[in-house]
């Protein structure tokens, strides 16, 4: 969303924290600590919203925090999700190599907790991995661009944020989950939306086994596009697998 104010990644006041931050409540969508602790959020698309909930952008920052593995604070969450409106949080520790998806939708059925497994996972404005077409067409590109290189080569940040998000390609509107209008919907359908209410941040966070950690963002302000990419070392407990996100 274009018109809310918002800071570009950086390390906060503490310098235990790294991510963007929403100038308006004080939460972020993309965060981690140099504990290797890692937490992103998106909304849900729904029609009708509570104008008193709670900011979903303290959920990653209340992770971030914590000293909970990421399934505890799940299922501690879980007990209070009904005051936030729509979302989808993705929790990761490092030092137990856990991740975690929660979510408070749909409204019929119980919130959900479950444990990512290793692979190609793509979240957007519904379900982890829901049959959106975006969604499909994100993993899929995901999976050429990484077949493009062998499996030791590291795949340049800048290139798959070039590569993947600044797709435009809309879906064909008889695809659309019909949750809201068919021009809202068919405006948000592509990778890269565009417009008032569109994409404003791009980011690609890699963490090696190593402990090597690498944050790229790409992002708007003022009306101009801008980069910046900043390494640092996690300091985890264990041993890592690569992970990207």
């Amino acid at each position: 969303m274009e018109l809310r104010p918002t800071k570009s990644v950086g390390w906060w006041e503490d310098g235990e924290i790294l991510g963007g931050r929403d100038e308006v409540a004080g939460g972020t969508w993309l965060a981690c600590t140099r504990e290797g602790r890692v937490s992103f959020l998106t909304n849900v698309l729904e029609l009708h919203t509570l104008p008193e909930a709670k900011s979903r952008g303290d959920l990653p920052l209340r992770f971030l925090e914590s000293k909970k593995s990421s399934e505890e604070f799940a299922k501690e969450l879980v007990k209070e999700v009904h005051e936030y409106n729509g979302f989808n949080l993705i929790t990761l520790d490092l030092t137990s190599n856990k991740m975690f998806y929660i979510s408070n939708r749909p409204k019929s059925e119980p919130p959900t907790v479950q444990q990512v497994q290793p692979g190609i996972h793509v979240l957007s404005n519904a379900k982890l991995d829901s049959p959106w077409p975006k969604v499909q067409r994100l993993k899929l590109n995901f999976k050429k661009l990484l077949s493009t290189y062998d499996e030791d080569e590291d795949i340049p940040m800048k290139e798959m944020i070039d590569k993947l998000m600044r797709d435009t390609t809309k879906a064909d509107k008889s695809q659309l989950p019909n949750i809201c209008s068919l021009e809202w919907e068919h405006n948000l359908s592509s990778i890269f939306v565009e417009g008032r209410y569109g994409t404003r941040s791009m980011i690609a966070l890699s963490i090696k086994d190593n402990e090597e950690a690498s944050f790229h963002e790409t992002y708007i302000e003022k009306g101009l596009w801008w980069e910046k990419t900043i390494d640092f070392y996690t300091t985890p407990k264990v041993a890592l697998n690569e992970i990207v996100l």
